[in-house]
Formats: C-alpha cells, structure tokens, sequence
C-alpha cells in the first residue's frame, strides 16, 4: 500500500509537470522571442531618431559616434543618400533577428541581433524551469513518502493491536493519528479491549471468589464426612449426614449467587426468612471447628427476627466473619443480633487483637489484608449482602465487631411479630 501510494502521487505529480511544464516553455519562449524583437526594434527608432537629429543640425554622422547609441553585442548599418553606408558592430552570421527604420532626411536604419543570445536566454528559462520541476518531483516524493507513513503506520498499528487482542492482551492503547476513518476504527478497537478486559476481570473475579468462597463449606463439609467414617452410631451417622446434606445445598446456592453476581452485580434475589435459623445453620456447622480451635462459639440478642435478602448469602456472609474470627481473632467468637429501626443487625466480635489502625474501612477492600491473606473474603461478603439491600460494615476495630445490616420484614415491623427476647438457655452454642 505504501508504494501503491508513493507511485500515484508522483504520476499525478509528473502529470501536472508535464502539461504545465512544457506549455510554460513555449509561452517562454515565444515571450522571449518577442522581446528580443521589441528591443531591436526599440533600438532601431532610437538610432534613427538620433540620426534624423543630426541631419537636421548638420552635425557628422558617422560609426564613432553612433558606436555609442547601440548595444555592442549588436550590428547596425545606416544608409544615407548620397554617402558611403556606415556600419557598426560586426555583422552576426546565422540566424538574426532585424528590425528597420526609415527616417524622416530619407536615411535607413537596419538593426540586426544573433538569435544565438535569444537561444541562451531560452536556454536559461528551461534550466530554471527543469529546476522547479526537479524541485517539485522532489517534494512531491517526500510528500507522498510522508503521507504514505501518515496512513500506513495506523493501519500498522491497529494491526498490531488486533493481534494483541486476539493474543490476550486487552490493555486499550487509546492512540489517534489525526484520520478520522483511522481514528473510528481505533475508538473500535479500544471499546473492544475495554470489554474483554471487562470480561477476562469478571472471570478472574469469579474463579478467585469461587476458591476463595467454596474453601470453608468444603473443609466443613469434609470434617462432617469424617465424623461419619469414624462413628458407628445410626442417630450420629443420621445427624451427621443430615447436616453434610444442608452444606451440600448451602455449596449449591454459593454457586448460584457467584455465577449470579459475575452476570450481574446488582441483581438479587431477596426474599423474607427466618434469620434464627441462618444463625442455627452456621452454628451446627462451625461447631467442630471451634472445638478443634479450643475456641467458643456463643449467640446473643433478639431472637424471632425476620430479615429481607437471600438466606444463602446472609449465610455465606456470616461463614467468612466466624472464619476471620477463628483464623485472626481470639478467645470468644459471638454472634449478637439486635434492632435498629427498620433493620436487622447481626454482629460478628471476638476477643482478638482486631483490624490494625493502619486499615480500617480498607479491609474490604479486594487484596487488602493484615494477616497475609487472600483479601477476598470480606470484599465478597460485602458484595453478596449489598446485591440484597443490605450492607456490612466494621463497627469497632479494636476489639472488632463487624455488622450485618438486613432490611427486616414489613409484617414484622408493623407489630405482626416483634420477635422475643433470647432465653438464658440460648445464651451459648458450642
């Protein structure tokens, strides 16, 4: 394409060169040509007036004195009635160029130019003029050679960035070169890379969640396994299977809400359900761990409470607070739920050193971690109680409390169950 480009514009160059160049050269010419017969003639008149003059005057006429009145690269020949002719200058041979004069005493004046000058002075003109050509032939080739770099090195480019693309790498470039069809197609190219650098995100976002959320209900589901192996009781084996069967499903609806929220953020499936058995769920299920751990896990607060939001994500969001509390924290894992307004809250604290100053609110954020950690687990949980209305935040840092904000039942706030208050027998599990 580059040379496809060079080679047309300087046909069209060379074109114009010569139409234009070889119709100046004959209006040259014929211009020069024309003048070189203006000035002898010119002269001509000249001479003969200034012979009339002298004449007149009865002053001398002869070659010494005229010699001075005429160009000395010309000849001129004066022929007076009744005397000799008088010459001056020598007589070019060849082709001439003449102009005559009669004068008013009856005297001629003849004056003759070699076209040998006028041949030079055409000689001239088309040097300059071959000049100007060679200079614009010039100039046009490093105008091509520019233009043809101006449109192929884009087309390069885009080139490249395709195949980037198609190689995997979706970084955009947001490079323009001042074409707009280039330009168009770069804006294209860029809106392309941003997507799939969207969609590489989601899929790398889904796969670390997906590790990172599936961990915990596996190792859970793999301890209730274990018990089963290792009991020969029916009722142990019953109660054990039962509870394995509830995380299978709890596995399931993790899935769900993943692939859910890598689709769709913001999309939720809130329902209305009982939070006391959310919070029976997690505590049936982290109880061998914090056995194993020498830890407690207790409950407190309000009980009967009906919340607003998806029960598997509430529980998976309860699953990562417990785990932080048991792989971070210290002592005591409790879990107190309570009313604020129209909300449910469930708070998470245990007994450790809690979040460091230096972190904060950033602790959900996603890599941020102070105990060398994934820093997935609090940026999923907030995701997954956002997607429901709901939110989670860190209430006190040291020791920690995080919290768990859950819109609660409409029935419920309008007096249709206000929930009761715990009993000293509930006050503990685990």
């Amino acid at each position: 394409m580059r040379r496809r480009l060079i080679n047309s514009t300087l046909a069209v160059v060379l074109v114009v060169i010569a139409v234009f160049g070889i119709s100046l050269v004959i209006v040259e010419t014929r211009t020069i040509e024309s003048s070189a017969q203006e000035s002898v003639q010119s002269e001509a008149v000249r001479l003969v007036s200034i012979v009339d003059s002298r004449l007149v005057g009865g002053e001398r006429v002869e070659s010494a004195v005229l010699s001075e009145q005429i160009t000395p690269s010309r000849y001129a020949r004066v022929d007076i009635p009744g005397r000799a002719p008088i010459e001056i200058g020598t007589r070019p041979d060849g082709g001439v160029i003449t102009a005559t004069q009669k004068g008013e005493q009856g005297e001629t004046v003849r004056v003759e130019e070699s076209r040998v000058t006028v041949s030079r002075e055409v000689g001239r003109t088309l040097l300059v003029i071959l000049a100007v050509a060679l200079l614009a032939v010039v100039a046009a080739v490093f105008l091509a050679v520019r233009q043809a770099n101006r449109l192929t090195a884009p087309l390069t480019d885009l080139a490249e960035t395709a195949e980037r693309l198609g190689s995997g790498d979706p970084r955009p470039r947001h490079r323009r070169y001042g074409v707009p069809e280039l330009d168009r197609v770069a804006d294209v190219l860029d809106a392309s890379a941003e997507r799939i650098a969207r969609m590489l995100t989601a899929e790398r976002r889904l796969a670390a969640d997906a590790s990172h959320q599936l961990r915990t209900p596996l190792t859970a589901l793999s301890m209730r396994l274990e018990e089963i192996t290792l009991t020969d009781d029916p009722e142990t084996v019953k109660e054990e299977a039962t509870i394995a069967l509830t995380q299978v499903e709890r596995l399931t609806d993790v899935v769900q809400r993943l692939l859910t929220n890598s689709r769709d953020p913001q999309s939720g499936s809130a329902v209305t359900f009982d939070l006391d058995e959310v919070i029976k769920q997690q505590l049936e299920e982290w109880r061998p761990a914090t056995r194993t751990a020498g830890r407690a896990l207790v409950r407190s607060g309000r009980r009967g409470l009906r919340a607003v939001g998806t029960p598997g994500a509430v529980a998976q969001v309860l699953a990562t607070l417990i785990e932080n509390s048991l792989m971070h924290g210290d002592g005591t894992v409790a879990l107190r739920t309570r009313v604020t307004g129209n909300q449910a809250v469930v708070e998470v604290s245990d007994e450790g050193p809690g979040v460091p100053p230096d972190l904060g609110a950033r602790v959900f954020e996603r890599t941020v971690s102070g105990r060398n950690s994934t820093g997935l687990g609090l940026a999923v949980a907030r995701d997954l109680a956002e997607a429901d209305g709901g939110r989670l935040e860190l209430l006190q840092q040291q020791p920690p409390i995080f919290a768990l904000f859950l819109s609660r039942d409409v029935d419920q706030i309008d007096g249709q169950g206000e929930g009761r208050p715990l009993n000293r027998a509930d006050e503990q599990d685990g």
